[in-house]
């Protein structure tokens, strides 16, 4: 594992201290890399929205492609 540092004016670095202690995490490290990953989620679904939104446009979907969809699920699981 890499080791980067970073350098916080006392206000973060006391709000940082309050989340490690009161969110249980063990570490600022950890309370910053779940900040990162959230990031990192946060901006993959952003990219596969915008990739669907400039997708094609395909057909409407009602209940019955929900049922369908469920049904398939369902059996896939029972398997």
């Amino acid at each position: 594992m890499s080791t980067m540092n970073i350098s916080l004016p006392d206000n973060l670095k006391h709000f940082v201290d309050q989340q490690v202690a009161g969110r249980g995490y063990g570490t600022s490290s950890e309370y910053v890399r779940e900040l990162i990953r959230r990031d990192r989620d946060r901006q993959h679904l952003r990219g596969l929205l915008l990739e669907g939104a400039s997708s094609e446009a395909t057909e409407a979907v009602d209940a019955s492609y929900f049922d369908s969809l469920r049904d398939r699920a369902l059996g896939q699981s029972a398997k």
